[in-house]
């Protein structure tokens, strides 16, 4: 009979400290595993597993959704829908290339590195992605044609730009400047989101009137609560700080972070659905016809600076020095 040896775990003080994560001890994989022993760690429980999972299993439901409304929707003939089919393809790269970055991070120091800016990168698309759908479907009447309506998708395609070379950047401080690491990063996604987020706070708790998509606004609530939650979870490690060992392979806050961020797509996305269907009429004969320039075109150009940042950042990787401390630690 066959076996199959799964590859050996390692407790934290065995790992470099590159690969440390806070109030996790347990559960390492190998710092130098080979892309064969990183797809094996996805069905062996590591503390690793489930970040893999909560993000690989939700891109494909997300993927899904886009093939049947690629097949249900004319994308060729309706500018319409070109917003949705946008945001409909960043919804499922997202989860799919972070799923990615979890599984081939332990293949080395540069490639853990490399990993999230990849990752990096394609959240901030799906946040432009995000905002090009706003601004199509979303945006409160009264907001519509204005100055700010105008421009909102051309600063969001800035915020995208300047938010990767910052998320990119704070890796090289995280053993340095661990705090100023994390701030940064945490800033980098924030206020894209912020950004993006305005029209629809603008809508929920400052716009009287009533509109055609009122039946969308629970769920632009609860999306919004959602994301804050995973915000939080993100930036305070609970409960893993509170109990170091006790959350190593279940539970801790990367984990509950990434649920809750696919569960915040998955309202927000209902939410664009309900937007897009019911406002179509008045949108058609009141808003800015969606252009190539600010669909396809924003995302390209995003591609484009976000493969810049990309390269430019992994090429510094080899060209630093490694502090004397991590040299002593290989």
């Amino acid at each position: 009979m066959l076996s199959l040896k799964l590859p050996k775990l390692f407790n934290i003080d065995q790992v470099p400290p590159v690969f440390h994560e806070r109030g996790i001890i347990c559960g390492y994989r190998h710092p130098q595993s080979s892309a064969i022993a990183c797809v094996l760690s996805l069905f062996q429980m590591t503390n690793e597993t489930l970040n893999i999972w909560t993000h690989l299993l939700p891109s494909w439901y997300f993927m899904w959704r886009f093939m049947a409304t690629l097949y249900m929707v004319d994308f060729w003939n309706d500018s319409y829908s070109w917003p949705l089919l946008i945001y409909l393809s960043t919804s499922f790269i997202y989860p799919f290339a972070s799923s990615c970055a979890h599984t081939f991070s332990s293949m080395s120091k540069n490639a853990r590195h490399i990993c999230y800016f990849l990752d990096y990168g394609a959240v901030n698309l799906f946040s432009l992605g995000s905002a090009i759908a706003y601004s199509a479907y979303t945006f409160p009447d009264m907001l519509v044609r204005t100055t700010f309506h105008h421009y909102f998708v051309s600063l969001a395609v800035l915020n995208t730009i300047l938010s990767i070379g910052l998320s990119c950047y704070s890796r090289f401080l995280e053993l340095q400047k661990p705090k100023l690491c994390k701030t940064l990063r945490i800033l980098a996604f924030a206020y894209p989101y912020a950004w993006d987020t305005v029209p629809i706070i603008y809508r929920l708790f400052l716009s009287s009137e009533e509109s055609s998509g009122e039946a969308a606004n629970p769920y632009h609530q609860k999306h919004t609560v959602i994301a804050i939650l995973a915000c939080f979870l993100y930036a305070a490690h609970l409960p893993e700080r509170l109990a170091p060992g006790r959350f190593d392979y279940i539970g801790h806050s990367h984990q509950l972070f990434h649920v809750c961020v696919i569960l915040a797509t998955h309202l927000q996305m209902e939410a664009i659905f309900l937007d897009m269907t019911l406002r179509k009429e008045w949108l058609l004969a009141t808003s800015i016809p969606p252009s190539f320039s600010q669909t396809a075109g924003a995302v390209c150009l995003c591609i484009i600076f976000s493969i810049i940042n990309i390269i430019y950042f992994s090429i510094s990787l080899y060209q630093t020095p490694e502090p004397e401390s991590q040299k002593k630690e290989t």
